[in-house]
C-alpha cells in the first residue's frame, strides 16, 4: 500500500549486484507511475523513465525543453510506487558540468537507481532521427566526470550515452565508450547501433555493461531478448513502447465514440474496474482504513 516498501539505498545496491551477475535485465518505459507498478506486476527488472515520453507527455517534441524540476518530479512520482529499480534519461545534463551534477543529486534524491547523461549538444535531437550533432569528447568526459564526482551513493549508476554512431560511425562509438569509461561511467549505452554485429562489437571493446535501446520506427532493428543476451548485451529498454499503445488504444477508441456514439465494442480491450482496484491496491487501503477508523470515542 501507498509507495515503494524497498528504501532507494536497497534498491540501488541490488540492482547494482543483477548487474554485476551478467544477467540481461528488461527494463520497460513507464510513462506514468500506474504503469510502473504494472512493468513490476508483469515480472520486469527495472523501469526506465524516458526523456521522450516525458516530453511527449507534456505535449512537447524531444529537445531539450524539459527541465530538471519537471524530470525529477515525474521520477519522482515513479521511484516511490515500485520496488523495482527505476534508471532515467537524463538528456545532457541539463547544462555545463556543474548543471549535470546538480542534476545527479537531484535525480538521486528522487529515489533512481541510475541516469543516462548524453554527448548531443543543445538542443539535443530524438537519438533516432537525423541531423544530430555530438559535443566534442572532451566536453562528453567532462559531463560524465561531473556526475560522477557528484554522486553521494556509490551505488548510484552513472551512464555515458554517446550519440555518434550517427555521426561518425561505430569505430568512433567504441573510442569514445572507452573515453566515458576511463572518465568514470559505470555502463555504456551505445545508440542508434543498427545490428547485432554492431552490439557485438561495442561488448567486445569495452569492460562495463552497456544497453540496448529497442526503439520502434527508429534505426535499429527490433531485436529479441535472447538475440540480444546472446551478443553480451546487460541492459535492454523499450522507452516509448507503451505510450505508443495506450496512445494507440485511445486513438481507436476515439474513432469508435465518433463513429458509434458509444464504446461498447472496446469493452473488451479495456482493463477493467477490478483489475485497476488490484493494481492500485484499493483493497489495501480499505483495510488501512477501517483499522485507522476502528475505535469509538466516550463520551461525558
Amino acid at each position: 500500500m501507498l509507495y515503494s516498501t524497498r528504501t532507494d539505498a536497497e534498491k540501488r545496491r541490488s540492482f547494482r549486484q543483477r548487474l554485476a551477475s551478467g544477467e540481461l535485465l528488461r527494463v520497460p518505459g513507464a510513462f506514468n507511475p500506474l504503469s510502473a507498478r504494472l512493468i513490476e506486476r508483469r515480472g520486469f527488472e527495472g523501469v526506465y523513465v524516458s526523456g521522450a515520453v516525458l516530453s511527449a507527455d507534456l505535449g512537447l517534441p524531444d529537445i531539450g525543453l524539459t527541465t530538471l524540476t519537471e524530470v525529477a518530479q515525474r521520477t519522482r512520482q515513479i521511484t516511490r510506487v515500485t520496488d523495482l529499480p527505476v534508471l532515467a534519461d537524463a538528456d545532457t545534463g541539463f547544462g555545463e558540468p556543474m548543471n549535470v551534477a546538480r542534476t545527479v543529486q537531484e535525480l538521486e534524491d528522487a529515489g533512481l537507481c541510475g541516469l543516462h547523461i548524453e554527448d548531443q549538444v543543445n538542443p539535443k535531437r530524438c537519438g533516432h532521427l537525423d541531423g544530430k550533432q555530438v559535443v566534442e569528447v572532451s566536453t562528453a568526459v567532462q559531463r560524465i566526470r561531473a556526475a560522477v564526482d557528484a554522486r553521494r551513493d556509490p551505488d548510484f549508476l552513472v551512464m555515458a550515452r554517446t550519440d555518434v554512431r550517427a555521426v561518425e560511425g561505430v569505430a568512433a562509438t567504441i573510442e569514445r565508450a572507452k573515453r566515458l569509461v576511463d572518465a568514470g561511467a559505470d555502463a555504456v549505452f551505445p545508440e542508434a547501433l543498427r545490428t547485432l554485429e554492431e552490439f557485438e562489437q561495442v561488448r567486445a571493446a569495452i569492460e562495463v555493461p552497456i544497453l540496448a535501446n529497442m526503439t520502434e520506427f527508429g534505426k535499429s532493428d527490433l531485436f529479441t531478448v535472447d538475440q540480444l543476451r546472446d551478443v553480451g548485451v546487460n541492459l535492454v529498454i523499450w522507452p516509448v513502447s507503451l505510450l505508443r499503445l495506450a496512445m494507440g488504444a485511445a486513438d481507436r477508441g476515439l474513432s469508435t465514440l465518433l463513429e458509434q456514439g458509444a464504446l461498447t465494442e472496446r469493452l473488451d480491450e479495456m482493463q477493467h474496474r477490478r483489475e485497476l482496484y488490484d493494481l492500485i491496491d484499493y483493497e489495501g487501503y480499505n483495510r488501512f482504513d477501517s483499522s485507522v477508523f476502528d475505535f469509538r470515542l466516550e463520551t461525558d
